[in-house]
């Protein structure tokens, strides 16, 4: 990626968009443009809801044109894996054209292709969570996320590619290989969400879903200038679940290339269920409602490196707090903010409990010898560690993320939002494992360099990441988490909706290889 990048990124998303009735009406639901991309695949997910709904389109369009584009790009970036047979697709898109003409729609995602993450049960596909463990795991039985998106008419055409059990923000394993960076191919795509972030900004799919503990639904949009949204604990709930009461740091979610397309999809995810205890009831029809609202007045707390404390690449800071004018051009104002739980004891809290949580979902895995020995070291390192854990120390961590919300809530005593940036380094090279250190400073952990996005998990609150930009010494992406207060999601998608309008640069930035470079 060189310096050129914006004006190899020309084609602005709304010209598009403008002309597709003129090429529907043509008949030529299939034009593509030089690099062979379909008109079809760069319609936004809520105005693709509205074609296929009109039946200005037809799902066997909609399918053949997104199965087109992951043939021509997913081949070179591996972002969608397990694929299911192109021609059992066709036959489902017949079947969904079917029951538009009968006037029985599914749902807003009605003929959809969708690419599960591949930590998400789905019935019928393999379901691997990159580990050779579960090379030949099929289940039969979707998660709960995933019956409520196959019930509003998604389409699954494969999953989408993660790291070995999701661990880590750099999405390969040793079943599928390597996702590369939608927008700088050879750099990472992020993670655990790094293959429906790719899909999502290369437009094989018109949405992406994803869960997130550390960062997975914010590093990966961030590093591929698209939106993704860690709801509030309990918005989506997690059903299957063995522990209801204490694995409630990870959360399923939306990823878009706009937020109204990322709202229109936790519309679908969301809604309580009686086998899930915490979960909101809110109705969640009303993610799906327009998300104009003034916000003039309101106060952004920058948080930015948390008082010099998480070192950065250079570049980052600079690039988001650039981005931080969008906040000032829908008249907020944009003032230092901090925490008062020291940044040292984020971590500690989060690290120890996060040894917990993923040690006892692994532990079965651990204790059988030939498992262990397809687990990678960053998978052992987690069980090894939370074995060690004693009652007092879990104790202390469980208070450690009291007091985390509690510094938050401080906070918003001041500010209607936080802000941080979503990562603490650009994409780096696939071939690095993961970054041992950032501005000199060696990170101890294969994680610590996404600490930034842990006190947010920990504090169970609403988070957006909208892109902030292009910047360091390659112009690679980067992104902004937005922080919102309890169970303020709607607010959350607001204002991102907000920034989103006052940075039009963000649709216009397409991806290299949608225009046949990168």
């Amino acid at each position: 990626m060189g310096d050129t990048i914006f004006e190899r990124m020309t084609m602005d998303r709304r010209t598009v968009l403008a002309a597709a009735p003129a090429v529907l009406a043509a008949g030529a639901a299939h034009a593509a443009d030089r690099s062979g991309t379909s008109e079809i695949v760069t319609m936004n997910a809520t105005d693709l809801s509205a074609a296929i709904r009109r039946r200005d389109l037809s799902s066997r369009d909609v399918m053949r044109a997104h199965l087109a584009q992951i043939d021509r790009l997913n081949p070179r970036f591996n972002a969608i894996v397990s694929r299911v047979d192109g021609d059992q697709l066709l036959r489902r898109a017949a079947a969904m054209d079917e029951d538009a003409a009968a006037g029985r729609f599914h749902g807003p995602l009605h003929g959809f292709p969708h690419a599960v993450k591949d930590t998400a049960p789905v019935k019928g596909i393999r379901s691997t969570q990159g580990s050779p463990i579960l090379r030949d795991n099929i289940p039969t039985a979707d998660s709960l996320v995933v019956a409520r998106m196959r019930q509003a008419g998604a389409v699954f055409v494969g999953k989408s590619n993660v790291p070995e059990f999701a661990l880590g923000s750099h999405s390969f394993n040793p079943l599928f290989g390597t996702t590369h960076n939608a927008y700088a191919h050879g750099r990472a795509a992020g993670g655990s969400t790094g293959g429906g972030a790719v899909a999502l900004a290369l437009r094989m799919v018109p949405l992406a879903d994803g869960s997130d503990f550390g960062g997975s639904l914010r590093n990966p949009p961030g590093w591929n200038n698209v939106f993704g949204l860690r709801p509030s604990f309990a918005r989506v709930p997690s059903v299957p679940n063995s522990d209801l009461f204490w694995q409630n740091f990870a959360t399923s979610g939306p990823l878009g290339r706009t937020v109204a397309d990322l709202a229109m999809l936790l519309s679908v995810q969301a809604g309580g269920d009686a086998r899930s205890p915490f979960s909101l009831g809110d109705d969640p029809a009303m993610f799906a409602r327009p998300l104009d609202r003034d916000w003039k007045g309101g106060r952004i707390g920058w948080l930015g490196d948390l008082n010099g404390v998480l070192p950065m690449e250079a570049g980052v800071l600079d690039t988001c707090t650039k981005a931080l004018k969008a906040f000032e051009a829908i008249g907020m104002r944009v003032e230092a903010a901090t925490l008062t739980e020291p940044a040292a004891d984020m971590w500690r809290t989060a690290k120890i409990l996060r040894h917990w949580s993923v040690g006892a979902d692994l532990q079965a895995f651990y204790d059988d010898p030939a498992k262990r020995a397809m687990m990678k070291p960053e998978a052992i390192w987690e069980v090894e560690g939370g074995m060690k854990l004693t009652g007092p120390q879990l104790a202390e961590a469980s208070a450690g993320r009291t007091r985390i919300y509690q510094a938050f809530e401080a906070a918003f005593a001041q500010f209607d939002f936080l802000v941080l940036p979503s990562a603490q380094v650009f994409p780096f090279d696939v071939k690095q494992r993961w970054p041992t250190e950032i501005a000199g400073k060696p990170m101890d952990s294969y994680h610590r360099w996404m600490e930034v996005t842990l006190p947010a998990t920990m504090a169970g609150l609403p988070t957006l990441a909208v892109p902030a930009g292009f910047g360091g010494a390659h112009r690679l992406p980067i992104g902004l988490q937005i922080i919102g207060k309890r169970h303020a999601d709607l607010a959350v998608l607001q204002v991102g909706h907000a920034y989103e309008q006052a940075s039009p640069w963000i649709r216009a930035s397409l991806p290299p290889a949608m225009n046949g470079a990168g």
